[in-house]
């Protein structure tokens, strides 16, 4: 039973930070409609800056200045490339947005090579031990950070002018912006801070108990995009349900490898896709996804 409580906290710590990522992909599909697969180089790319500053800087400066930068990536990829791809197909954009992830991280990889870089974090190896459940700092932190940035975001989005804006975008874009609405602010804006999400994501991925930030840190995102395709991709609670359904799978399942080997081995990688799955036949947009009206 210790065995399972410890695994359910580490699941949900994870399926946390997952949330987050997924919720970037929520963010700017509703914002644009487009399915963002350069996510993967937009965590890379905030987690590198993160390890490479904070011997200079200090941990703190070098986590702002990273998120800083992935939005900042995220914003200019909007800007000089997607807004000037002249293509009316939403699809098209998405293919885009593999090539431009291709390209970030093959570079970014290149400058990362074989080493395994640490960020920094104050945390260390520090554990608690909850009774008979043994936690990671980071962990209870990263669980903590992102239920605090999945509220703080809900309520922005809910009750804010930027909120207004992108709720009108993603109920009907054409209308929005003849009532004054700029698509283009609020494309730029989604696409910033699904950038700045990741870049907090990839700090909590690359601290203890993993080894540090590394040539597959970019594959971490990948398992998001289950969480965010499960829970809906235009609803940020279903980016919730979704990243703790996956991280409590994906962990449940590692954790009791041995006792699943029948279904072989790197089970606890390939269950959130056919959770995945299994969603999509019983609900094929999502938990909480909006079904597209079809005139019959």
């Amino acid at each position: 039973m210790a065995v399972f409580l410890e695994l359910l906290v580490n699941g949900i710590s994870v399926g946390a930070v997952y949330a987050l990522i997924a919720l970037g992909f929520v963010v700017i599909f509703k914002a644009t409609e487009v399915v963002n697969f350069m996510h993967a180089s937009l965590l890379l790319a905030g987690g590198y800056v993160i390890a490479r500053l904070h011997p200079l800087i200090g941990f703190w400066a070098a986590l702002a200045a990273g998120i800083a930068a992935a939005a900042l990536v995220g914003a200019l990829v909007e800007f000089l490339i997607l807004r000037r791809a002249h293509v009316g197909s939403r699809g098209v954009l998405a293919i885009v947005t593999i090539g431009v992830d291709i390209l970030l991280t093959t570079e970014l990889t290149r400058r990362i090579g074989t080493e395994v870089l640490a960020l920094g974090d104050p945390w260390g190896d520090r554990v608690l031990r909850l009774g008979p459940v043994t936690v990671a700092e980071t962990r209870v932190v990263a669980l903590a950070v992102a239920a605090a940035l999945i509220v703080a975001f809900l309520l922005a989005f809910k009750f804010t002018g930027w909120g207004v804006a992108m709720r009108a975008t993603a109920e009907d874009a054409e209308t929005a912006a003849l009532m004054g609405v700029r698509l283009g602010r609020v494309s730029l804006s989604a696409w910033a801070v699904a950038g700045a999400l990741a870049a907090v994501a990839a700090m909590f991925l690359c601290v203890f108990p993993t080894p540090g930030l590394d040539r597959g840190t970019a594959a971490a995102a990948m398992k998001a995009f289950p969480a965010a395709i499960l829970g809906g991709l235009d609803s940020t609670t279903g980016a919730l349900a979704g990243g703790l359904i996956v991280g409590v799978t994906e962990t449940l399942m590692s954790g009791y490898q041995s006792e699943l080997a029948f279904l072989g081995r790197g089970i606890g990688d390939a269950a959130p896709f056919l959770v995945m799955i299994v969603i999509l036949l019983l609900r094929p947009s999502g938990l909480f996804g909006t079904k597209e009206p079809a005139r019959v």
